[in-house]
């Protein structure tokens, strides 16, 4: 193991909950795994007023709550190595919108010679340039400083290009990072490891032998109190444009020269500037809106998108969204990538179907009626895996060779250690200062030009959501859509 940096790892939003369920049990387990310097510090910054000792029982609480899955993976909450844990733990109480207030934070982080800073800002986008600008005035940033955005970065190219530039004022593009938690996992890391590395993929990942590509990012959950933040930016804003893009651009990219930050985005870049714009009578055909009324998720009733807490009966902010991409290069000519996303549907699931081209003919009984084409699914949650399904000799003494569909098994063997989680790879990464896995602004502002094409269609076209029922998978109009070119939805 490399031995790593020594360096101050800021939290703004310390106390929210993305930092308390997601940072703080990320940044637990890599000190436990020793990927943290014993020198390096944690500082959570918030409004709370509160003293060390407090700030710590909080995170210990927090940590036995959120730490409960990991246990079957013997990876659940240790008192006695959070005594250790604790002693990187610090708290500043600071007004983030106030640069008077940051007098505490300028306190710990000078108590030592600059070293490397992270500052992640677990904040709503609104304050990004406040903090930036107060880290600027109290002469916080360095050399060696860098800083993490999470989205929603805008809710369309303008706004994006704003807060860009607000950041852009105090950093340089080469220490943003910013996070779609998506690509930190293992699996979706390993789409670049089986295209890249494998004989068997490299020369068939193209239109001559891939039929078309589904990607699904479904959620069973709805607004948990998020009403207003949802209604606002809506399924295309908050997931089509980013986590579904991300994946979108990892399967369908040409090989980068090397693993280099800026080789891979460069590749990503390609694919989304070659993304053929979903306009005119194409948006009724290729795009479909939805918006979940009540129904039930399992055996519970739940309530409709406008009778959620905060609801208003006159939105018509979309809760889905499924479409058909094409991406005009020689690679993916004429091969539909089909998305898909929402809230309130049958299951939680995330996967990604490469489903390639049936056999030009067979010699096989009753015309091959058993034969399905060959497809790798790529599941990224809840539980991660990779499959490639292929035909095989049904065994036995049958009349004729009669074919079945086949499972070949590509994940980790269970007694493998534990699998790390998304935001541990992340923020690894920005310690390592690798960006290879995080968007830079020109792919950003790439993909904001593509969805608000959509977006403004809409809008000019007033192509109003479908209605579906809570626990379905979308209106039908979603599954016409896929049909009418010949194809159906996976699984379904």
């Amino acid at each position: 193991m490399m031995e790593e940096k020594i360096c101050d790892i800021i939290i703004f939003g310390g106390h929210g909950d993305l930092a308390l369920r997601k940072l703080m049990p990320a940044l637990y387990h890599l000190c436990s795994d020793g990927y943290i310097s014993n020198e390096s510090r944690i500082i959570s910054v918030s409004r709370d007023a509160m003293i060390q000792e407090e700030h710590a029982d909080l995170i210990e609480e927090k940590l036995k709550l959120n730490l409960k899955n990991d246990c079957l993976n013997n990876a659940c909450f240790d008192k006695v190595f959070f005594d250790s844990f604790k002693k990187h733990l610090f708290y500043a109480q600071v007004d983030l919108t106030a640069s008077e207030s940051y007098a505490p934070l300028a306190e710990l982080l000078n108590q030592y010679p600059p070293r490397e800073r992270i500052n992640y800002l677990s904040t709503s986008p609104s304050l990004f340039g406040n903090i930036c600008k107060s880290l600027h005035e109290h002469q916080l940033i360095t050399e060696a400083s860098r800083v993490v955005l999470e989205k929603p970065i805008g809710r369309d190219l303008a706004s994006s290009r704003v807060i860009n530039e607000e950041v852009a004022e105090y950093f340089d593009e080469s220490a943003i990072f910013r996070i779609d938690h998506y690509l930190g996992k293992d699996t979706v890391q390993n789409i670049l490891a089986l295209r890249f590395s494998n004989m068997l993929f490299a020369p068939i990942w193209n239109a001559q032998y891939i039929d078309h590509i589904q990607i699904t990012v479904a959620e069973s959950v709805g607004l948990e109190g998020r009403w207003d933040y949802y209604n606002e930016y809506g399924a295309m804003r908050d997931m089509m444009q980013n986590h579904l893009m991300q994946l979108l651009c990892l399967v369908t990219m040409e090989p980068p020269c090397s693993l280099d930050g800026n080789s891979v985005r460069d590749e990503k870049l390609k694919v989304i500037r070659s993304l053929r714009f979903i306009e005119g009578n194409d948006l009724k055909t290729k795009t479909v809106r939805g918006q979940y009324s009540s129904g039930a998720i399992g055996k519970e009733a739940v309530p409709g998108f406008f009778e959620e807490e905060g609801g208003s009966a006159k939105s018509d902010t979309e809760t889905f969204v499924s479409l058909r991409a094409d991406i005009d290069n020689w690679r993916w000519n004429n091969v539909p990538i089909y998305m898909r996303t929402g809230k309130r549907m049958s299951k939680r699931y995330s996967e990604i179907v490469v489903d390639f081209k049936e056999i030009p003919h067979s010699i096989f009984p009753n015309g091959g009626s058993c034969i399905d084409s060959n497809k790798l699914v790529i599941r990224l949650q809840p539980d991660e895996s990779i499959s490639m399904f292929i035909m095989n000799k049904v065994p036995g003494l049958t009349d004729g060779m009669r074919l079945q569909k086949v499972e070949l098994d590509l994940n980790i063997p269970e007694n493998s250690p534990r699998v790390p989680d998304a935001y541990e790879h992340l923020i690894l990464d920005v310690i390592r200062d690798n960006s290879a896995l995080f968007m830079r602004r020109d792919e950003v502002e790439a993909a904001w030009i593509w969805a608000d094409k959509i977006l403004d269609g809409w809008s000019e076209q007033d192509i109003k959501p479908k209605s579906y029922p809570a626990g379905t998978n979308g209106p039908s109009a979603s599954i016409a859509m896929i049909e009418k070119d010949g194809r159906s939805w996976y699984g379904e």
